[in-house]
């Protein structure tokens, strides 16, 4: 059994390597939007509507409506947002979304999004009895679906056992989002070969911003304008990256899809500014950062 620090031998971008920009680039912004099945015949994995005495039921109609505004009216106001931009974010899908409601990763197909796996429906990892079998099924049904097997991973809710990277490269991802670790890429090992870290985001996530903390429609906005300041103010020593997710029963609501527009609009008037998907910053940080020999746990620790 590996424990994250067995996997990852500690640095900082402060002190390790310089990662060389891409030419007149100063920040990465990785786009990623979730789209999640949820099961009514479960409890559902968030709410915004506590249930009255705080009883929790099945089936939460009132908190699966709101997931499937999103479907409905929530996700094609995202995928308008992206097109008026030309811009092509990642979607992290739950695989059996291709089955239930083909329509929306049909029209994230035809925009040319990056389709990267999620889990088969949005359940906490850690009930899943064969973790491995579940990780394989996500891949095989994205890749019947847009003919391109996905080469990235976002555990639902980033949730991982002790044992999930190691499932996860064994099914052939090279690189996976769950660790809000850093703010670039990291070799990270795993018991059959090393896979890439990409630096996620749960602070610029509308989830965390909008649902769990019930802050106002435009925070989002003004913590990415915050960030990207920052960020690209330390990347002239060494390249950087910043993601954001957003849901579409979240920042595709009504109230809230004007700051999300504004916020892709005052990424692109920042020079330098690069709007990757996952398979491009994988590449062009594998480019120049060489693979890593497979070590063991006690390996990786005494090089801490």
């Amino acid at each position: 059994m590996m424990i994250p620090r067995d996997r990852v031998p500690f640095s900082s971008p402060f002190g390790r390597e310089p990662l060389k920009r891409p030419d007149d680039v100063r920040l990465i912004v990785w786009p990623v939007v979730n789209i999640e099945e949820w099961d009514i015949h479960r409890l559902m994995p968030r709410q915004v509507s506590p249930a009255p005495g705080g009883q929790k039921n099945i089936p939460d109609v009132p908190n699966w409506t709101w997931h499937e505004y999103g479907m409905r009216v929530g996700f094609w106001r995202l995928l308008k947002a992206f097109e008026d931009r030309n811009i092509r974010p990642t979607l992290s899908l739950n695989a059996k979304v291709c089955e239930t409601v083909p329509d929306v990763p049909k029209a994230a197909l035809d925009a040319g999004w990056e389709f990267m796996a999620h889990c088969y429906e949005q359940a906490s990892i850690h009930t899943i009895e064969d973790q491995l079998a579940m990780i394989r099924q996500s891949a095989d049904i994205l890749e019947d679906f847009t003919g391109k097997r996905p080469r990235g991973w976002l555990g639902p809710g980033r949730t991982q056992t002790f044992e999930t990277l190691d499932h996860v490269a064994e099914a052939g991802f090279d690189w996976f989002g769950d660790w809000i670790i850093d703010d670039q890429p990291l070799w990270v090992q795993t018991k059959s070969q090393p896979i890439v870290s990409l630096p996620y985001s749960v602070e610029l996530n509308d989830i965390t911003i909008m649902v769990s903390a019930q802050h106002e429609s435009n925070v989002m906005l003004q913590r990415t304008i915050d960030a990207a300041a920052r960020l690209i103010e330390e990347s002239s020593a060494s390249a950087r990256v910043m993601a954001f997710g957003v849901h579409p029963y979240v920042s595709g609501a009504a109230h809230r899809i004007r700051y999300f527009e504004d916020m892709l609009d005052h990424l692109q008037t920042l020079d330098g500014v690069v709007f990757w998907q996952g398979d491009e910053i994988c590449d062009w940080f594998t480019g120049q950062s060489a693979r890593p020999a497979v070590s063991t746990a006690a390996e990786t620790r005494s090089a801490l």
